[in-house]
């Protein structure tokens, strides 16, 4: 299905638990503050079927990739992620789970996949970490991979200036306080995407933050 190997990344990115040495601790952290049951929420909302192919863009140590297979094993699985370390550790605990998706090294504003290749993306808690004018390429890149009626379905965190996310790190608060909704609904009118809606918001990492569940399919032409 790729369009060639990824070389070796020398490009930044943000690691999926802010820095290397918090890795070990990441599937731990996530279940702790909720982040897997949104997750699962993300799954639910998601009409997926026998045959479908889907992709994890922002894979991270893999565990939506894995809850993927393990629940629907007819379909084929993609976890994409640009970090090798996180990337290790989610075939790590695939094989441990007796399932075997494939996972891809690479970034999500350059996805190295012919057009119409899935049927579902999926991206969760991701998208912050982004600047603008990559989430915008990634938004393009999700567009042209996904097959006519093809699903892209995203969870990630509300953006806002207000003060309770000023209660969280400087780090976090940074890269999140841009990812407003309207930022969001506008990226994705840009790339293509005419009808993406807001499914769901609630509270979470105990309460304080908020997500943000949307979903945008590809129409015909």
């Amino acid at each position: 299905m790729k369009e060639g190997v990824p070389q070796g990344s020398q490009r930044e990115y943000l690691p999926a638990a802010g820095h290397d040495w918090l890795l070990p601790l990441y599937d731990s952290i996530t279940t702790l503050l909720g982040l897997d049951r949104a997750r699962e929420e993300l799954l639910q909302q998601a009409d997926l079927k026998a045959g479908q192919s889907v992709i994890d863009i922002g894979c991270g140590t893999g565990s939506l990739v894995i809850t993927l297979k393990q629940r629907y094993p007819e379909i084929e699985v993609v976890g994409l992620d640009p970090d090798p370390k996180a990337l290790t550790r989610a075939r790590r605990k695939a094989h441990q789970a007796g399932v075997q998706p494939e996972f891809d090294q690479g970034f999500s504003n350059r996805l190295r996949y012919p057009a119409q290749s899935f049927d579902h993306v999926f991206s969760s808690f991701m998208f912050h970490h982004l600047k603008d004018q990559e989430k915008q390429a990634t938004l393009l890149e999700v567009h042209r991979v996904l097959k006519p009626h093809g699903c892209f379905n995203l969870l990630d965190f509300i953006g806002s200036e207000s003060a309770d996310l000023r209660l969280l790190p400087r780090l976090f608060h940074q890269h999140v306080k841009d990812n407003t909704e309207t930022r969001i609904l506008s990226l994705a009118a840009n790339s293509g995407f005419k009808q993406m809606k807001i499914v769901r918001r609630r509270p979470a990492m105990l309460g304080l933050s908020r997500i943000a569940y949307y979903q945008t399919s590809v129409q015909d032409a």
